[in-house]
């Protein structure tokens, strides 16, 4: 194998990620390369991810793909211009290039519509596809590609496993985690909440400030950091992650299930939350899957969780012990194989 190391380019390295990326660095030499922008993610970027890195902007992309320093490059979906550029520069340099990939819908906005062409080519041309799960794979072949290797989601099973504070005795707590857009469904939510009715029970929503939620049983907690997120799901009984599809998105995975789960939290999900379609969220073992905007489904996923503790108990003691399968360790070896070139 070539002692160069392969170039990742990449936004931004979110806490849970920089375990992943040092688990890859152990078996394959990388070299990070991040452009910054938006981010997905309900925390920010790390300043250091513990691994080589540097700086830069997309359109810098190409002459770091192509600067001959690296035996491969690796980039992902996010960005507008990164992707081209890093493709673009690996084919310039004669390089593998492997696409890192997030998308098992095609969004549906102009920009998108414009790079739809190349995108499909680059599924096509790709050396490999690195995907989130079987949703995600299923996704990139009905594109083209020729290779599908899957890399599971993990966080931090140490940190988010530690024990907090308990919640309050004889009231069912539920948790929501997110950020205030339409996507991460908390209108359905709240419509759900409202339909069920629950007697001894409360909704937590952190990530949403105060004064934006007026309802009985819900408080609005604004953004947390780590560890009192941590605290959060300690003291919850159930996590609900309603994400809804959108033109623009469709939730790739979200982190905050396989979190809760280390907890012990049973989840329930929508059928568009990629960790239900990814095959971590499962419906009757460790938590409930339900149909997207299916509001009097949700409210019924609601009332069973709150009325049947047995149940909780059961889905809960499975979520733990499934979380623990997506790890720092099972993403470092998927993408190590596909970066298991003939000839190396």
């Amino acid at each position: 194998m070539s002692a160069l190391p392969v170039l990742f380019v990449t936004n931004h390295v979110p806490p849970d990620r920089r375990g992943a990326f040092q688990a890859l660095h152990r078996r394959v030499p990388i070299e990070l390369a991040l452009f910054g922008g938006r981010s997905h993610h309900a925390t920010a970027g790390v300043e250091d991810p513990g691994v080589p890195h540097e700086h830069l902007t997309q359109r810098d992309c190409f002459r770091k793909a192509r600067s001959g320093e690296h035996r491969a490059v690796v980039c992902g979906t996010a960005g507008r211009t990164a992707l081209p550029a890093s493709y673009a520069g690996a084919r310039r340099a004669g390089l593998p290039f492997v696409l890192w990939s997030a998308l098992w819908a095609q969004p549906r906005s102009p920009a998108h519509a414009a790079g739809a062409l190349l995108l499909a080519r680059i599924y096509a041309d790709a050396d490999a596809v690195v995907t989130y799960g079987p949703h995600v794979s299923a996704h990139a072949r009905a594109r083209g590609a020729r290779r599908v290797v899957v890399a599971p989601q993990a966080v931090d099973e140490a940190f988010w496993s530690e024990p907090g504070p308990p919640g309050p005795s004889g009231v069912t707590s539920f948790l929501w985690v997110g950020r205030e857009a339409p996507e991460k469904g908390l209108d359905e939510l709240l419509e759900a909440w409202d339909a069920a009715a629950l007697p001894n029970a409360r909704l937590d929503l952190v990530g949403v400030e105060g004064d934006l939620v007026e309802r009985p049983g819900v408080r609005a907690h604004g953004p947390a950091d780590p560890v009192a997120l941590r605290n959060f799901y300690a003291a919850a009984d159930v996590l609900v992650v309603p994400s809804v599809p959108t033109a623009t998105f469709k939730e790739p995975w979200g982190l905050v299930c396989n979190e809760a789960m280390h907890q012990g939290l049973p989840t329930i999900a929508t059928d568009a939350v990629g960790a239900a379609a990814g095959g971590l969220v499962r419906h009757e073992r460790n938590g409930l899957v339900v149909p997207a905007r299916d509001i009097p489904a949700l409210a019924a996923a609601l009332t069973r969780l709150h009325e049947e503790p047995v149940l909780r108990q059961r889905l809960g003691t499975a979520a733990r012990r499934d979380a623990a399968a997506f790890s720092f360790e099972a993403w470092a070896d998927g993408m190590a194989r596909a970066l298991d070139f003939p000839g190396g």
